[in-house]
């Protein structure tokens, strides 16, 4: 489930949950002391970095609008553009105590194997532009069409935005350079604490901000009604799963990330307290179990957990399901219908090795999804008469209808054709080359387009599952599973229950409390039907903690050959010699999996999955070779601390250079309710400790920063917390009619668009 994808899906269903969010102006430098124009201070801002360094590193050019972004051919141009961002959030949100700037660190290998294919995908994607780039190339000059030359660039490669580069170092590097120049001359940053978890600190952005908060949430002194919000792709569904609306009061999402420009679009808040409020009315029990009590907090346990059913970064989602054909509004609706036949609620919180940790009532999840897995074939059916009529549609009438697939645009590799200054050749005007360039960057990008569209190309592919029609369970396990006799599709289909099992209580975990394993990951390409879930409750998981890779072994697990430049020198012959003893692990050549397949992009990469005692064996080798930079790319770091000297917790940090560089605790009535520990710097960063060149007036002091080991963490609303009045009534509530009911080829999306048109409430 892409996160585009379920916000038009949240503010399509519940349209109050956004706001406009108001900007005083256009200067990137205003006072962000000043009130803010939003009428609500806020305390903590949060930015996963993920959303923000992308679109400034490969922005796609939209001549339209006229705010496209230039294409960044250096560093330093995605740092300006990343530090431009970040300006213009703070002026938004305008934070009194707290900054924290997230990285994606090393992510767990559930999550490395995605990235793994993303990557790999990304570089195929690559070559294929290039080859139709070099072929519409010759056609022009052919005709005689001078266009710019290509410049060398320093950022052609985004799979460089992956921890252990040396543009993710050089990053951080920046970044403490912008946070000292910010906290001592911005009038706005004057009194706030500024967190920077960067690439070196293992963990997603998300997450690492998730880990923070619940933190926060468990010491005594923290004030149940801070506000805190929150910005980037993947942190929506994070605000409600810690039930954070005492906490986490708004959020910020953006109506669409596709464009880099975004940055000069419009933003939006969205509301978590009336998200809240949707939930509670939308969510009622109409047939509950004997002695039922309503528990907000357990039902918005629930909402989150069904929703990985729909999709995740670690799961294959099940063939079942799709966001665009309403695969949510059908997990409500039998959520609620069979809540009593069901049992209860799905999620519980027991206690775990003296920890609170979510878990799941299997035998509640299993009766749940199998009367989910009923409604299979009508899904199926439907799903493959609406592809057979349009392939006769096309075959017959060579017509061509666009059709609004809510899978998000296409995820196709569009990035910017690279050009140089504008010149002058062989007597053509300069106003000519720029015409003739820009019309060659437009076809390029509609063939790349209409080529990653394999019915309008006329290739129709293959459709050997055929799901929907008579057998294709057996189809679907021959072809996906390799399992051909009855007896060999039972056993595969209990080998893949068991591991999707595994799969959705680490998931829970993750979301709850952190990752319960380091090492555990989906061993299948795909996913189960969900009526093929029975033995579900019998599967008991136990997970191996492990430990984070090596940012520069995590390079090694994810980037495809075409990015070994990223690589340490010594390190490359592992991924591109032949003689390498685990060359096996980066194919040339791998399967993209089609079948019933429209689009490039939705393919199935069935790339090897890494085996880690294979490669960490031949990369442990090589470390003694790493250069100084190279060692300290490697390394597994902390975050930094950074404010003002004149702040109230500066003594504390200023205390450590007399110690023996031993930790200490923060004491949270110097830092504003902010709790963990803080020790000094290491020596590789001593250069952002303080500003030499200022006055001690408005110098910076930096510090490392760590959160305590454990932390008991509830997701529930804290004692104190102030309720602000409700303002949905069910009466906004709009009808759910599932799309598998729906006559024709119809999305959720444009059901709810019909249903919000007729809404009295519009």
């Amino acid at each position: 489930m892409g996160v585009s994808s379920f916000f038009r899906w949240l503010v399509n269903k519940y349209p109050k949950v956004v706001v406009k969010a108001i900007e005083a102006g256009e200067d990137q430098f205003l006072d962000a002391s000043l009130p803010n124009p939003n009428g609500i201070e806020f305390d903590n801002l949060f930015l996963d970095m993920n959303g923000i360094i992308h679109p400034c590193f490969h922005p796609e050019e939209d001549d339209d609008d006229g705010y496209g972004l230039a294409p960044p051919r250096t560093y330093e141009d995605v740092f300006n553009n990343i530090f431009e961002y970040i300006d213009r959030l703070f002026n938004i949100v305008r934070p009194r105590k707290l900054l924290y700037i997230a990285i994606d660190g090393v992510a767990p290998r559930a999550k490395m194997n995605q990235q793994r294919a993303r990557r790999f995908k990304s570089a195929m994607d690559k070559n294929l532009a290039e080859a139709e780039e070099e072929k519409l190339r010759q056609q022009f000059e052919k005709e005689g069409k001078k266009i710019l030359l290509e410049q060398e660039s320093e950022v052609s490669d985004s799979n460089i935005i992956t921890p252990g580069t040396d543009f993710m170092y050089k990053l951080s590097k920046a970044l403490q350079s912008y946070i000292n120049l910010r906290l001592s001359q911005d009038s706005g940053w004057r009194d706030i604490k500024v967190i920077l978890s960067d690439a070196n600190v293992p963990g997603e952005g998300e997450h690492k901000v998730m880990s923070f908060i619940r933190h926060q949430r468990t010491v005594p002194s923290y004030d149940p009604n801070t506000r805190h919000c929150l910005y980037g792709l993947n942190l929506l569904i994070q605000n409600q799963q810690q039930h954070a609306n005492s906490q986490l009061t708004i959020s910020s999402a953006i109506s669409d990330k596709r464009t880099a420009h975004m940055m000069k679009k419009p933003y939006q808040f969205l509301h978590v307290w009336i998200l809240r409020e949707y939930l509670e009315l939308d969510m009622q029990i109409s047939d509950p179990p004997e002695n039922f009590k309503f528990d907000l907090e357990r039902i918005i346990d629930d909402f989150i957990f069904i929703c990985f059913f729909a999709g995740n970064d670690f799961l294959p989602h099940m063939p079942t399901l799709e966001i665009h054909e309403g695969a949510i509004d059908l997990l409500m609706t039998v959520y609620k219908k069979e809540f009593k036949n069901i049992g209860g609620y799905l999620v519980d919180m027991i206690q775990v090795h003296d920890k609170k940790l979510g878990y799941i009532k299997l035998s509640r999840v299993e009766k749940f999804v199998l009367l989910i897995g009923a409604f299979e074939e009508k899904i199926f059916k439907k799903r493959l008469d609406i592809r057979e009529r349009k392939l006769r549609r096309l075959c017959y009438n060579n017509d061509w209808i666009e059709e609004d697939i809510d899978a998000g645009s296409s995820n196709f590799n569009f990035e910017a054709i690279e050009g140089s200054a504008v010149v002058s050749v062989d007597n053509v005007s300069s106003s000519k080359i720029v015409e003739n360039t820009k019309e060659f960057k437009q076809k390029l990008k509609a063939s790349i387009r209409r080529k990653s569209d394999l019915f309008r190309n006329g290739d129709f592919g293959t459709n050997k599952v055929r799901l929907g029609a008579t057998g294709f369970k057996e189809r679907y396990y021959k072809c996906k599973f390799s399992a051909e006799s009855p007896g060999e599709i039972e056993n595969k289909r209990k080998e893949v229950v068991k591991s999707y099992t595994e799969g959705l209580l680490w998931v829970l975990l993750y979301y709850f409390s952190g990752p319960p394993s380091w090492k555990w990951f989906y061993p299948f390409h795909y996913g189960p039907f969900a009526s093929d879930m029975k033995g579900l409750a019998q599967v008991k998981p136990q997970f191996e903690k492990g430990s984070p890779f090596k940012p520069i072994d995590t390079l090694m697990a994810v980037l495809p050959p075409r990015s070994a430049h990223a690589l340490p020198k010594d390190y490359r012959t592992l991924m591109m010699e032949e003689c390498s003893t685990i060359i096996d692990f980066y194919p040339s050549d791998f399967e993209i999996d089609m079948d019933g397949k429209r689009f490039t992009w939705q393919g199935i990469c069935k790339l090897p999955f890494i085996e880690e005692s294979r490669l960490l064996h031949e990369t442990r080798k090589l470390e003694k070779e790493l250069m100084a930079e190279e060692i300290d790319r490697n390394a597994e770091k902390l975050d930094q601390l950074f404010m003002r000297s004149t702040h109230s917790m500066a003594s504390q940090i200023v205390s450590l250079s007399n110690g023996d560089n031993q930790s200490i605790k923060i004491d949270t009535n110097l830092s504003f309710g902010i709790s963990g520990f803080i020790q000094q710097l290491d020596d590789n960063d001593a250069n952002v400790k303080e500003r030499d060149d200022s006055s001690e007036e408005d110098s910076v002091l930096c510090a490392l920063y760590e959160l305590p080991n454990t932390s008991l963490h509830m997701p529930h609303l804290l004692d104190g917390v102030q309720h602000p009045s409700k303002t949905i009534n069910e009466h906004e509530l709009m009808e759910t009619v599932l799309w598998h009911e729906c006559q024709g080829n119809v999305t959720t999306r444009s059901i709810q668009q019909v249903q919000a048109r007729f809404s009295p409430f519009r």
